[in-house]
């Protein structure tokens, strides 16, 4: 029931995606923008296999160490400890690994002390119609009336506590706030346009706020998506691939079929390098958002249902979307006449399209 809600409601929501798809370069969400809200998303999912890698993103992105910290624990106001300690169990073991490998990461500035000595109500209820445009003596809506206490754990807690810790801009802690509620789904549409309209006041735009909720479908999309084949192997170390990616082998030539078949998934913004196949190759895309491109053609989006048929000899490459895992069935026919050729990487300039 649960995955009903979740389809249905992002559905509605579809419209304003959309316009992601098609947004310019200046109005598309920053680097940095695009790890808050996947990592939120993660979070408020429970998706840890998708945050781990969302994580690394993030500070190889320029966040610090206390940045993203402040995400996962933003996150904790709408979904809870259990999911936040969680997270923050996952972002500490990511940390282990890479200072395993070298790799120093900046902790970054501790939450200001915090110097306004009105009541803690009195200053939640100020920052709250800072960052929405809402007078703070405006009526107060039906559950206010009802539950007056709610009111002020909202204003003492919430808009107090957390948002006056200065690790995140108000601007950030909105968009992880509509990252996880898109990742609730269930019958918060209110709450979520409600929230996406304190985005747009603090600056963001409908079009990324459409690149918010696309990533949230595509997230979505992949928890949902069956396992029909199990992902396999995470490959080793290979200057053909960019970063993580996993195999489980189907058909292999020793099957005498004179064609392999084998289920690939990317990490998110991961690709393969240019490469073409003797034989040909087919595609099923089975997950996720995808990339593909044949030379001197566009850079294709792939998408569940999505069929590449690739002529024999024609270089091309494909791999994940920047912020989705993307998984297809490779299917490699005529293996007499050869494997794969492998070329040169594929440039940032290429695999964004430039």
């Amino acid at each position: 029931m649960r995955r009903i809600y979740v389809t249905a409601f992002l559905g509605v929501m579809m419209a304003v995606s959309l316009m992601a798809q098609t947004a310019s370069a200046e109005t598309r969400l920053t680097l940095r923008q695009q790890s808050i809200a996947r990592i939120a998303f993660c979070t408020g999912n429970g998706d840890l296999e998708g945050l781990k890698p969302a994580l690394a993103a993030g500070l190889d992105n320029g966040m610090t160490v206390n940045e993203i910290g402040e995400v996962l624990i933003h996150a904790y106001a709408y979904y809870g400890f259990p999911r936040s300690l969680r997270a923050l169990q996952t972002f500490i073991a990511v940390l282990d690994e890479r200072k395993a490998q070298g790799i120093e990461d900046v902790t970054g500035k501790d939450a200001s002390p915090i110097s306004d000595s009105r009541s803690r109500y009195e200053r939640g209820r100020d920052i709250l119609a800072e960052i929405s445009g809402v007078p703070a003596d405006a009526p107060k809506p039906a559950y206010a009336e009802f539950a007056p206490v709610i009111e002020r754990f909202l204003k003492e807690h919430l808009f107090a506590d957390l948002f006056e810790r200065d690790v995140l801009t108000y601007a950030e802690r909105e968009l992880a706030t509509v990252s996880v509620i898109a990742a609730l789904g269930e019958s918060v549409e209110p709450m979520l346009r409600s929230h996406m309209a304190i985005c747009r006041n603090l600056g963001m735009t409908q079009e990324q706020l459409g690149q918010v909720l696309l990533m949230a479908k595509n997230s979505v999309a992949d928890r949902q998506a069956e396992d029909v084949f199990p992902k396999g192997d995470k490959l080793p170390d290979s200057p053909n691939f960019t970063g993580e990616a996993w195999l489980e082998t189907l058909v292999t030539k020793a099957d005498s079929m004179d064609c392999t078949v084998g289920n690939v998934t990317f990490a998110p913004g991961v690709r393969n390098s240019w490469h073409s196949h003797p034989g040909g190759q087919i595609l099923l895309c089975t997950s996720g958002e995808g990339r593909y491109q044949e030379k001197g053609k566009p850079v294709r989006v792939l998408r569940p249902g999505d069929v590449v048929k690739i002529a024999p000899d024609v270089v091309h490459w494909h791999g994940a979307a920047p912020d989705s895992e993307f998984t297809h069935i490779a299917i490699g026919p005529q293996q007499a006449k050869g494997g794969a050729v492998w070329l040169e990487p594929v440039t940032d300039e290429e695999y964004n399209g430039e």
